[in-house]
């Protein structure tokens, strides 16, 4: 893309009071996308210029305008308007071929969903599963934790996986829900902003875990939650990413190795 209207884009958007979130969420795309075209390193497609000249009150051509010229050489001009005839027909079809993409990310009040093609990783309220077909000779390898415990390709491994519910206590409760409304207004991080609440019950059994002194009172299976999610948001690694909840069954087996040892310890003095 030009640099002068990579320039202008990011001009029109902080002059809208948008991060790039806001916008990428606006859009429907990836911040990354937006980063890459105010780098100039890629250029939105029809589509998104559209959306762009109607969200920041501008024509297309207040929005491309440059002083350098582009020349085009009369076969290629035959090239440009095939490609945008091949662009305009794979855009109707975006919403049927949505459905099988390789890669699929949706956070929403019924969880978190990702999917490539090579793994399918799902997490809401009631456990975490995981769905791993890469290198899978005898078929998919699956991984479900929840309340029950954890399931390797069906086998129980382990059934003390969630620590017990606690409520937030003031003050920080309260923290998170205001510090989750100003960075959304300010930022527009109303999506990614939803691990502040999810930070709750970990920061409340972390206290509760120094003052009980049991390392197993700590919910380090949300923990592993959050990791997840900052690391799919902001590296992109949504896969191998999710590699970081089969963590969750050697902590809880390593505490409860620990504390029955400590214990054992403790009753022979």
């Amino acid at each position: 893309m030009n640099i002068e209207i990579a320039n202008r884009l990011v001009n029109l958007r902080k002059s809208n009071n948008l991060s790039q979130e806001a916008l990428a969420e606006k859009l429907g795309i990836s911040r990354q996308a937006v980063s890459k075209w105010e780098r100039a390193e890629a250029s939105p497609d029809t589509d998104n210029l559209i959306l762009l000249a109607r969200l920041y009150g501008v024509s297309l051509d207040d929005l491309l305008r440059t002083e350098d010229e582009i020349p085009m050489p009369e076969e290629e001009e035959n090239e440009v308007v095939d490609t945008e005839a091949k662009e305009e027909a794979s855009d109707k079809n975006f919403e049927e071929e949505n459905d099988h993409k390789k890669e699929y990310v949706h956070v929403g009040l019924d969880g978190i969903h990702v999917k490539d093609e090579d793994s399918e990783v799902h997490v809401d309220w009631k456990g975490i599963h995981v769905v791993d077909t890469k290198n899978a000779t005898d078929g998919p390898q699956e991984v479900h934790i929840d309340k029950n415990g954890v399931f390797v390709d069906g086998e129980k491994k382990d059934g003390h996986i969630f620590a017990s519910h606690v409520k937030a206590e003031f003050p920080f409760a309260v923290i998170a829900f205001i510090a989750y409304i100003v960075l959304g207004v300010l930022y527009g991080t109303w999506g990614i902003g939803l691990v502040l609440f999810l930070a709750i019950p970990v920061v409340e059994s972390f206290f509760k875990m120094i003052r009980k002194r049991k390392v197993s009172e700590f919910n380090y299976a949300v923990l592993t939650v959050i990791i997840f999610l900052l690391l799919g948001y902001y590296k992109g690694l949504w896969h191998p990413g999710w590699v970081v909840f089969l963590s969750i069954p050697v902590y809880y087996s390593l505490v409860d190795y620990f504390s029955a040892l400590w214990a054992s310890r403790k009753s022979k003095r």
